[in-house]
């Protein structure tokens, strides 16, 4: 049963179904996804393994045990899965065919894995792989290693901390070993049973904190692999490279991992992914080495019997590439003759597709092959036949969070774009959140001195009529190297805000990214300049050119550089256009950011170290100007933020304060830069649209709507 919002809130915004990726089997006929749900009636999370007939876009739920995560196909119809416990993890094998058939134990491990992938590559075997933490010698760490009896941490080298937890002694590695089926047709694990690659080595992969499963793949030949370059300290360094373990059986012992040598691209290493015959390795690079925001640049190993060999997409003399774009997920057409990319463009995360050869792909630029929305994982349909050209694309939108669509990559360069053929949707299109594409608008303005235009996208209430003013939530994105795009977001949704009765408005300006990497690389050693000057153009064009906004009441929010700016504004005139601002773990003095974690990014952004460019540091600080603050701001800061410590957010409060600025801060103990626990997200969206309410005049209006929207909110079941 689908139950239509009767108002978009933050209830039903959190407790909306939240689904994975759909990943299609080697068919195309079946997909696999997982989904979690979240009840404010019971205060529990739900969560189901479930099978899509992607024929038909109907699902059935498989499992729906919480503790069974990350199903991964190893047959047309079987899929492997873990069981995490207290102590250990159990590897299980499910029928997709099957719904309600008990699942039956491959192996058992006294650790935690999780990253898991499978690949069939002949010969009976399907090549697994997974990560997991290791003690110093290699084995998998388990939890009932040694503890220490005292709590006390000493370290001699960086990271101490690192994102929201302090970095301990042991490291990430990538386990691999063989699956075949025993004589009554299940799959067991071969001896010797799981064998890390890494062992040996000081190689850590997936890198820490984010890394996952898209830090290595599975071929038929061996693993390839991405870590962090062990000669350079990486709170200081981005620097990560690609190695390659050859293996023929992935049941012998790993050799040494050889590097792959990529010339004068230094930087961040990213998606390698196998071609279909394993012989191939397309994956992505950055040239700077302490630049965590550089332009991705797409490579090509077009043998992997030689590493030294790589060949770069759109490489042009000055190194600049001829694409002026950031490649981010890539995959292998069926027959290897193209490669398929995400990337940035214009608050837009679009799919492209390019021949597999520099060469051929030098004679024109990647051909779009959607053109709304942000494309997320993307699978190729029916891999067993080389011929199909059938993508499964899983993708969101400001109004959508969740749809899995079919595109076709034969469409010629020259023929009109199709939309993809649409196999299901969530939320159907965000009509059961009583959201739709009419509210999605955008525009351009002239960015500081006129010399460059800037982007902004627009959300405007479900119920919006023109011939009204609506009042202006101006949201200022993080990064800053970052954007505003057509996707959804659970942690910063403009569409709450447009249904508080606002019109949201979403600026792209310099640091952006998806707009040319000059516009990106703009920021730099100007946080306060350029990107502050664009915003400012931004609120008059909107005050001169859109009736419908009344910038004369108006808000302003913005997290992480977005909080930095709301800090910044607060000292400068723009901040006088609006009743109230909201700063989410921002930064109140440039001058104490050597407290972060990732030291490269102060290093990067703002010239130099302390020490040896202090007058930038001084330049952009807030804190300096903070003796003229005097809008009305709430500040949200929480205590396991170790990339922008509390302290800073303490700081901007107690200034607030000791001003007479009428303030308020929000933190959370067991929260880190993002809300993510959804008791604690319901707090925060609740305290952030009360405070930008009260000023703006909408808080007895949105009271009542909510009240009345509560019935339509306690049993919401979407589609998952």
């Amino acid at each position: 049963m689908t139950v239509m919002a009767t108002k978009f809130t933050p209830e039903v915004l959190l407790s909306a179904p939240r689904r994975s990726a759909a990943v299609p089997n080697s068919t195309g006929t079946l997909a696999l996804f997982a989904v979690t749900q979240y009840s404010f009636d019971t205060h529990t999370k739900s969560y189901a393994i479930k099978v899509l007939d992607v024929k038909t876009g109907q699902s059935s739920v498989l499992f729906d045990d919480p503790t069974y995560t990350e199903p991964t196909w190893i047959s047309d119809t079987e899929f492997v899965f873990v069981k995490n416990g207290d102590s250990s993890t159990n590897l299980l094998v499910g029928d997709a065919t099957k719904p309600g058939l008990d699942p039956y134990t491959v192996a058992t491990f006294d650790g935690a894995l999780s990253n898991i992938k499978a690949k069939d590559i002949g010969n009976g075997t399907v090549a697994f792989a997974g990560a997991a933490p290791t003690t110093a010698n290699g084995e998998m760490l388990s939890p009932e290693d040694e503890k220490p009896l005292s709590s006390a941490r000493v370290y001699t080298g960086l990271f101490v901390r690192h994102w929201d937890a302090y970095v301990s002694k042991s490291r990430v590695g990538i386990f691999y070993g063989a699956l075949k089926r025993d004589e009554g047709g299940r799959f067991k694990l071969e001896p010797p049973g799981l064998v890390n690659a890494l062992a040996g080595t000081p190689l850590e992969s997936p890198v820490p904190p984010f890394g996952g499963a898209d830090d290595y793949d599975i071929g038929p030949r061996g693993l390839i692999f991405v870590a962090k370059d062990p000669e350079l300290n990486p709170a200081l360094w981005t620097k990560t490279d690609m190695y390659y373990v050859p293996l023929r059986s992935f049941t012998e012992k790993a050799p040494k991992p050889q590097i792959v040598k990529t010339g004068m691209l230094e930087g961040y290493t990213g998606a390698p992914t196998f071609s279909h015959s394993g012989t191939r390795v397309a994956f992505k690079r950055m040239r700077n080495r302490q630049y965590e925001s550089d332009k991705w640049r797409l490579l090509l190993l077009p043998d992997i019997d030689d590493l030294s060999n790589v060949q770069e997409f759109y490489a042009t003399e000055d190194g600049e590439g001829g694409w002026d774009a950031r490649p981010e997920g890539v995959a292998w057409s069926n027959d290897d003759s193209e490669l398929y990319v995400t990337a940035e463009k214009h608050g837009r995360q679009l799919l492209f597709k390019l021949p597999s050869d520099p060469l051929a792909a030098a004679k024109q630029l990647p051909q779009p092959l959607t053109k709304d929305g942000a494309v997320g994982p993307f699978f190729t349909l029916a891999a067993s036949s080389p011929s199909d050209t059938r993508i499964l694309v899983s993708s969101t939108s400001l109004v959508d969070n969740s749809s899995f669509s079919i595109v076709d990559a034969a469409t010629p360069a020259d023929a009109p774009l199709p939309a993809p053929t649409l196999v299901s949707s969530s939320s159907r299109e965000g009509k059961t959140f009583g959201l739709s594409r009419q509210q999605v608008d955008e525009f351009w303005f002239k960015g500081a001195g006129g010399q460059y235009e800037c982007h902004a996208l627009v959300v405007k209430p479900s119920d919006f009529d023109p011939r009204r003013r609506y009042p202006l939530a101006l949201l200022i994105h993080g990064g800053p190297q970052g954007a505003w795009g057509d996707s959804w977001s659970t942690r910063w949704n403009p569409a709450v805000f447009a249904e508080q009765g606002y019109v949201a408005v979403l600026p792209n300006p310099t640091g952006s990214t998806g707009y040319g990497q000059a516009l990106t690389d703009g920021i730099a050693s100007d946080w306060g300049g350029r990107p502050y000057n664009d915003l400012v153009n931004c609120f008059e064009y909107i005050a001169d050119n859109i009736p419908y906004i009344d910038t004369d009441n108006a808000v302003a929010l913005g997290a992480s550089y977005g909080g930095y700016m709301i800090n910044w504004i607060q000292g400068h005139p723009l901040g006088r256009k609006f009743k109230a601002l909201v700063c989410h773990d921002g930064i109140y003095s440039t001058m104490s950011n050597w407290s972060t974690e990732e030291l490269f990014f102060p290093v990067h952004d703002f010239g130099g170290t302390l020490w040896e460019n202090r007058a930038v540091y001084e330049r952009w600080d807030p804190a300096a100007s903070s003796g003229s603050w005097a809008t009305p701001q709430l500040i949200v800061h929480s205590e396991l933020d170790y990339r922008l410590p509390i302290s800073e957010g303490l700081a901007a409060f107690n200034a607030l304060q000791v001003r007479g600025v009428p303030s308020r801060f929000l933190t959370f103990p067991d929260e880190n830069h993002w809300v993510l626990k959804p008791e604690n997200s319901l707090v925060w969206h609740r305290e952030v649209l009360d405070w930008i309410n009260r000023w703006t005049g909408l808080a007895d209006k949105a009271k009542d709507e909510d009240e009345e929207a509560s019935a339509g909110v306690e049993n919401l079941n979407l589609d998952g």
